[in-house]
């Protein structure tokens, strides 16, 4: 269910994953040294097999699992559509300096059809 609170223009895309699915972060470690590179602390979905999806969190403008499933809003990716089977989703921007990301981070997000409920775009829906 798309949250009323969040308006489209601070995420133009919304993945509801299927439910029951729950949101996980990592804590933000702090460190005495200098770390350059690591990227912010990661978020993944898991279900209730035990099994997580790893999410790009340096795009993720909005997380909740409140209703019973994880629902993440991206600021700066777009959906592509369903190719090869996968729902591809293309990093179009950063949201942060080059300086608080990760080198290795991936220009797509690929996720299976059967854990995503639906999509949205700019509040309508596109997937399925």
């Amino acid at each position: 269910m798309r949250d009323a609170a969040m308006p489209d223009s601070i995420a133009p895309l919304l993945v509801e994953f299927v439910g029951p699915s729950k949101l996980l972060r990592e804590p933000h470690r702090t460190s005495p040294l200098p770390v350059v590179g690591n990227g912010p602390p990661g978020t993944f979905v898991l279900f209730p097999v035990g099994f997580k999806v790893s999410l790009p969190t340096d795009q993720i403008v909005h997380a909740d699992d409140a209703a019973g499933f994880a629902a993440v809003g991206f600021g700066g990716m777009r959906f592509d559509g369903l190719q090869a089977g996968r729902l591809r989703f293309t990093r179009v921007r950063d949201l942060r300096p080059e300086s608080e990301l990760s080198p290795d981070r991936s220009g797509t997000m690929l996720l299976e059809p059967s854990w995503v409920s639906r999509v949205l775009m700019d509040g309508e829906p596109v997937w399925p």
